[in-house]
């Protein structure tokens, strides 16, 4: 086994990535950032996409005000969305957020709302 992949498999790559990801379009992440701990509810998503769509369309339809970021579309700013999935961890847009924490995409918001999770995780004090 060489060092490299020694390093690789001591944990020493996941430190380089995170390293690496620091960085990675700063700004934009900041943006996101400040957003989600600036605001109530979040929708960060892209151009053209149906489930960014949806997620909007169940929030305005349940009577909720929420602050939208887009950020390109299929074909432009892929790099900046890739590290705002890499900072919250979540694969897909759109990207939800409530009171600072991640619901997920669409379907979760829509599952979320249905059991009546959305709806505490908004009463929540914290």
């Amino acid at each position: 086994m060489s060092s490299a992949e020694r390093a690789v498999h001591a944990g020493g790559a996941t430190a380089a990535a995170k390293a690496a990801q620091t960085g990675f379009h700063a700004g934009i992440v900041a943006e996101v950032a400040a957003a989600v701990e600036a605001n109530g509810i979040v929708v960060v998503g892209m151009a053209v996409n149906p489930a960014v769509k949806k997620a909007c369309t169940l929030l305005k339809d349940g009577g909720h005000e929420f602050t939208f970021l887009t950020y390109g579309g299929y074909t432009s700013m892929w790099k900046e969305r890739l590290a705002i999935k890499m900072w919250s961890g979540w694969p897909t847009h759109p990207q939800v957020f409530a009171k600072g924490k991640l619901v997920g995409g669409a379907s979760d918001l829509e599952a979320a709302m249905k059991d009546g999770t959305f709806k505490a995780l908004l009463a929540s004090e914290d």
